[in-house]
């Protein structure tokens, strides 16, 4: 929201606290998990849903985060597909459910081998990131920043705050993005949110 400049009002929801199985969110998500969007009267869950729905939504020509041209398009989709995937769904949120260091373990079981498992593929991974970053490009999609360094950027955070290290030239990718006006402010407004 803060790359597309938009005005929004945050409402903090702890996971796994009840706020989320109550009728009213039920209603507005079945899933009852966060986060969730909504924009006037239409409502979508899931982050890589939401980010893509913004940018569909509110990119404008000299801010677009989502590629208008077929094939670009299309490697765009790849690469978040890829990340929420692999990255994401198969790696780092296994570590989440299954580790006791900041994880869900009391939850889901504590785990500890497919944690460390899970760490390994998730830096066998990240192989396909360091070889794409390796010709120099800015961003996934070359100079262009778009929605999918947005979830990789949240990947590669994460990766770092559980210990399991990212490739040495996405450090310098890492940096960048991070160091982005609208990635500052939105990590204000978490930060005073918790």
């Amino acid at each position: 929201m803060h790359e597309l400049g938009l005005q929004y009002e945050c409402r903090p929801i702890l996971p796994r606290s009840g706020e989320t199985k109550t009728p009213e969110y039920t209603k507005l998500n079945p899933r009852q998990k966060i986060p969730l969007l909504q924009d006037g009267s239409f409502t979508i869950g899931e982050s890589a849903a939401i980010v893509t729905y913004l940018s569909r939504t509110y990119s404008k020509p000299d801010s677009s985060l989502v590629p208008d041209d077929p094939a670009e398009f299309a490697r765009w989709l790849e690469w978040c597909i890829f990340i929420v995937s692999e990255l994401d769904s198969t790696s780092l949120y296994v570590m989440r459910r299954h580790g006791t260091n900041r994880g869900l373990a009391h939850i889901y079981g504590a785990a500890p081998g497919v944690v460390e498992k899970a760490g390994e593929y998730f830096r066998q991974q990240l192989h396909h990131v360091e070889v794409s970053l390796e010709d120099g490009r800015r961003y996934l999609m070359g100079d262009r920043f778009t929605s999918a360094d947005i979830l990789l950027t949240t990947c590669l955070v994460w990766a770092n705050e559980y210990g399991v290290g990212i490739c040495d030239n996405a450090m310098p990718y890492l940096e960048r993005v991070t160091s982005r006006p609208a990635y500052q402010k939105s990590r204000a407004v978490n930060a005073a949110e918790l």
